[in-house]
């Protein structure tokens, strides 16, 4: 029919009079799929396109008729219409999908809760026991809350005490060292700056009563304090020998006794006299304040030199050292009070002058190892091979007797004025002494010494 549209027109797509596109009904229907939105798509948009796709593929294409040139019944089927949900409320900004947002994190108090369960447990375990278990438990808590552990304790100690020594010689790291491993301070690192940011800080030797768990400022400022320090002394009495010197020692060091023994026996490392024959008269019997770490040879130097100086001061040479501490060991030994030394020493060198024996028991007890006794036998005053017997041997003894003191020195080198050639203390308790020109005079005193021998009994033995 004339009407109807040519071939050309029907497929030249050029559409009718009107210049709009020549569409059959099922082309303006729900059968042909919409135009792709330009612009961004939102991921509803894409779920709902990979839904329609999903449905598609489900569907099995119809197996064409052989021969037939027939389209599947898949391109006849008419889309499906996109169905209608509320606008997404989060368009994407990209053409990719995007993933789901995460739940937002609930917060946790779990930390707040230990730290008061911490607390509560602390606070009752009272001051002192508070201290120590905020120690312990510190460090865990700081790494909860993701702080770094601290290397120094917190306040001046948990209580505990604890005995520290310092030694001769100890270095600043070595302190900082021997305080942690004490548990006085947490770490070497905490102290030790403390000393490298104040090097005008120092320690003297000894031992210091401490706190286990103190803060290192503490702790450094607690070794600079005088009452922190504990003095430990060795007490050497006048009069005392070498035997009763190395016992003290030893138990006021606790040096080992084979120790200090073999020190003693090198007396020539000392710088004694030539002609001393050991360390005994040479250690001056005074207070000597203990320095740990020192040795039985640093000791005895130390009183030997102690005995040197006040050999100098009281102006004795030193040809006459050897001979000056004989004659006051054995003043030392024989005189009672102070005053009677001089007077002492004025008998012994009248007898030495006159050429008599000296006849001292004291020597002849020290000459039989039996240094506490001030009486002697017959027969131990008979005794010529005891070398310090001066009841046999003319002379001083061979050696000294004792260690002396500034006073039986001072009486050695400055004997008194006097005619006297005995004595005899009648009173060992008040050391009242008696001295006499003659004899006879000696001989009463003597038996006023044998009353009192018997009126105390425990003195004879």
């Amino acid at each position: 029919m004339a009407d109807e549209p040519s071939w050309d027109d029907i497929f030249s797509g050029s559409g009718d009079s009107t210049g709009r596109a020549r569409t059959t009904p099922e082309e303006d229907g729900a059968s042909r799929p919409a135009a792709p939105r330009s612009g961004p798509v939102s991921r509803r948009e894409l779920r709902e396109r990979e839904r329609q796709q999903e449905r598609g593929r489900s569907v099995p294409d119809a197996a064409p008729a052989a021969g037939s040139d027939a389209p599947s019944a898949r391109a006849e089927e008419p889309a499906l219409a996109p169905q209608r949900e509320p606008a997404d409320p989060f368009p994407s900004t990209t053409t990719a999908a995007a993933p789901p947002p995460k739940p937002p994190r609930r917060k946790t108090h779990r930390g707040t809760w230990i730290l008061a369960i911490i607390l509560v447990v602390v606070l009752g375990g009272g001051a002192i026991g508070a201290a120590t278990l905020w120690n312990q438990v510190a460090p865990g808590v700081q790494a909860l809350f993701g702080a770094k552990p601290s290397d120094d304790y917190e306040g001046s100690g948990n209580g505990t005490k604890v005995q520290f020594t310092i030694a001769s010689g100890d270095i600043g790291s070595t302190v900082a060292a021997n305080l942690a491993k004490a548990e006085i301070t947490k770490s070497t690192e905490a102290p030790y700056k403390i000393l490298l940011a104040n090097p005008s800080i120092s320690f003297q030797p000894g031992t210091y009563s401490m706190y286990q768990h103190m803060s290192a400022q503490s702790a450094i400022d607690r070794l600079q304090e005088t009452d922190a320090r504990l003095v430990t002394k060795l007490v050497i009495p006048e009069g005392t020998t070498l035997k009763g010197i190395v016992s003290l020692m030893a138990t006021a060091t606790k040096l080992p006794t084979a120790d200090i023994q073999k020190a003693a026996a090198d007396y020539r490392s000392y710088g004694l006299p030539g002609n001393a024959t050991s360390l005994e008269g040479y250690l001056f019997p005074a207070t000597y304040e203990l320095d740990p770490g020192k040795t039985a040879h640093e000791y005895f130097q130390e009183m030997v030199d102690t005995m040197l100086k006040r050999l100098q001061s009281a102006g004795v040479a030193p040809a006459q050292y050897e001979h000056t501490i004989i004659f006051a060991s054995l003043i030392q030994k024989e005189a009672g009070l102070a005053a009677d030394f001089p007077k002492v020493a004025r008998v012994f060198q009248n007898r030495i002058d006159q050429g008599m024996l000296l006849q001292s028991d004291a020597t002849v007890a020290y000459g039989t190892g039996s240094t506490g006794r001030v009486t002697t036998t017959d027969a131990e005053r008979a005794d010529a091979s005891n070398r310090y017997n001066t009841y046999v041997h003319k002379g001083l003894p061979v050696g000294p007797i004792s260690n002396p003191g500034d006073t039986a020195i001072e009486a050695a080198s400055h004997p008194a004025s006097g005619s006297w050639l005995y004595f005899v203390t009648v009173d060992l308790e008040t050391g009242q002494t008696v001295f006499s020109t003659t004899y006879d005079e000696h001989l009463r005193a003597v038996s006023q010494f044998q009353a009192w021998l018997r009126a105390h009994p425990s003195y004879n033995k």
